[in-house]
Protein backbone atom coordinates (compact mmCIF):
# COMPACT_ATOMS: atom_id res chain seq x y z
CA UNK A 1 0.00 0.00 0.00
CA UNK A 2 1.45 3.38 -0.99
CA UNK A 3 1.76 6.40 1.27
CA UNK A 4 -0.98 8.14 -0.70
CA UNK A 5 -3.34 5.19 -0.21
CA UNK A 6 -2.63 5.17 3.54
CA UNK A 7 -3.21 8.92 3.77
CA UNK A 8 -6.50 8.75 1.88
CA UNK A 9 -7.65 5.77 3.95
CA UNK A 10 -6.73 7.58 7.15
CA UNK A 11 -8.71 10.64 6.06
CA UNK A 12 -11.75 8.48 5.34
CA UNK A 13 -11.55 7.23 8.95
CA UNK A 14 -12.30 10.77 10.17
CA UNK A 15 -15.83 10.99 11.64
CA UNK A 16 -18.22 12.31 9.02
CA UNK A 17 -15.83 11.90 6.06
CA UNK A 18 -17.66 11.65 2.75
CA UNK A 19 -14.68 11.90 0.42
CA UNK A 20 -11.04 12.87 0.19
CA UNK A 21 -8.61 13.68 -2.60
CA UNK A 22 -4.93 14.46 -2.93
CA UNK A 23 -4.73 17.19 -5.54
CA UNK A 24 -1.95 18.87 -7.53
CA UNK A 25 -2.98 22.51 -7.78
CA UNK A 26 -0.57 23.21 -10.65
CA UNK A 27 -2.54 20.87 -12.90
CA UNK A 28 -5.86 20.58 -11.05
CA UNK A 29 -5.58 16.80 -11.22
CA UNK A 30 -6.53 14.50 -8.37
CA UNK A 31 -3.64 12.11 -7.70
CA UNK A 32 -5.87 9.87 -5.63
CA UNK A 33 -9.43 9.86 -4.32
CA UNK A 34 -11.67 7.97 -1.93
CA UNK A 35 -15.43 8.41 -1.68
CA UNK A 36 -17.96 6.93 0.73
CA UNK A 37 -20.50 4.80 -1.12
CA UNK A 38 -23.39 7.03 -0.06
CA UNK A 39 -21.74 10.33 -0.93
CA UNK A 40 -22.09 10.36 -4.72
CA UNK A 41 -19.37 13.01 -5.04
CA UNK A 42 -17.39 13.74 -8.20
CA UNK A 43 -14.07 14.42 -6.48
CA UNK A 44 -12.14 14.84 -9.73
CA UNK A 45 -14.46 17.68 -10.74
CA UNK A 46 -14.41 19.19 -7.23
CA UNK A 47 -10.61 18.97 -7.13
CA UNK A 48 -10.33 20.98 -10.33
CA UNK A 49 -12.73 23.61 -8.99
CA UNK A 50 -11.04 23.94 -5.61
CA UNK A 51 -7.69 24.29 -7.35
CA UNK A 52 -8.87 27.75 -8.42
CA UNK A 53 -9.63 28.63 -4.79
CA UNK A 54 -6.17 27.52 -3.64
CA UNK A 55 -4.49 29.54 -6.41
CA UNK A 56 -6.59 32.63 -5.66
CA UNK A 57 -5.84 32.38 -1.94
CA UNK A 58 -2.11 32.14 -2.61
CA UNK A 59 -2.24 35.15 -4.97
CA UNK A 60 -4.14 37.17 -2.37
CA UNK A 61 -1.61 36.34 0.33
CA UNK A 62 1.28 37.24 -1.99
CA UNK A 63 -0.40 40.60 -2.62
CA UNK A 64 -0.81 41.21 1.11
CA UNK A 65 2.92 40.53 1.64
CA UNK A 66 2.44 38.76 4.97
CA UNK A 67 5.99 37.47 5.17
CA UNK A 68 6.32 33.95 6.51
CA UNK A 69 2.58 33.34 6.93
CA UNK A 70 1.31 30.19 5.22
CA UNK A 71 -2.17 28.83 4.64
CA UNK A 72 -2.99 26.01 7.05
CA UNK A 73 -6.55 25.35 5.94
CA UNK A 74 -9.24 26.76 3.72
CA UNK A 75 -12.78 26.04 4.85
CA UNK A 76 -15.92 26.18 2.75
CA UNK A 77 -18.92 25.73 5.03
CA UNK A 78 -22.10 24.63 3.27
CA UNK A 79 -25.45 24.02 4.90
CA UNK A 80 -24.90 20.25 4.99
CA UNK A 81 -21.17 19.82 4.43
CA UNK A 82 -17.74 21.16 5.27
CA UNK A 83 -15.17 21.24 2.50
CA UNK A 84 -11.71 21.42 4.06
CA UNK A 85 -8.60 22.13 1.99
CA UNK A 86 -5.14 21.64 3.49
CA UNK A 87 -2.20 22.74 1.33
CA UNK A 88 0.77 20.48 2.01
CA UNK A 89 3.74 22.49 3.20
CA UNK A 90 5.86 19.86 4.91
CA UNK A 91 7.56 18.87 1.66
CA UNK A 92 8.59 22.48 0.93
CA UNK A 93 7.37 24.11 -2.27
CA UNK A 94 4.77 21.40 -2.72
CA UNK A 95 1.91 22.06 -5.09
CA UNK A 96 -0.32 19.49 -3.40
CA UNK A 97 -3.32 19.80 -1.15
CA UNK A 98 -5.61 17.44 0.70
CA UNK A 99 -9.28 18.05 0.03
CA UNK A 100 -11.73 16.56 2.55
CA UNK A 101 -15.53 16.60 2.38
CA UNK A 102 -17.32 16.14 5.69
CA UNK A 103 -20.97 15.60 6.63
CA UNK A 104 -21.63 18.66 8.77
CA UNK A 105 -24.05 16.85 11.09
CA UNK A 106 -21.54 14.10 11.99
CA UNK A 107 -18.17 15.83 11.79
CA UNK A 108 -16.15 17.60 14.44
CA UNK A 109 -14.30 20.27 12.49
CA UNK A 110 -11.54 20.76 15.07
CA UNK A 111 -10.83 17.02 15.18
CA UNK A 112 -10.88 16.78 11.38
CA UNK A 113 -8.28 19.57 11.16
CA UNK A 114 -6.16 17.80 13.77
CA UNK A 115 -6.32 14.52 11.85
CA UNK A 116 -5.40 16.20 8.55
CA UNK A 117 -2.34 17.78 10.22
CA UNK A 118 -1.32 14.32 11.48
CA UNK A 119 -1.88 12.76 8.05
CA UNK A 120 0.23 15.46 6.40
CA UNK A 121 3.04 14.91 8.93
CA UNK A 122 3.24 11.20 8.09
CA UNK A 123 2.49 11.35 4.35
CA UNK A 124 5.18 9.73 2.22
CA UNK A 125 4.95 10.50 -1.49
Amino acid sequence: MSGVDRALGGAMDIDGALGVALVDYDSGMALGTRVAAVAGLDLALAAAGYTDIVRATRRALDTLNLGAEEVEDILVALTGQYHLIRPLTRTGGSSLFLYLVLDRTRANLAMARHHLRRIEATLEL
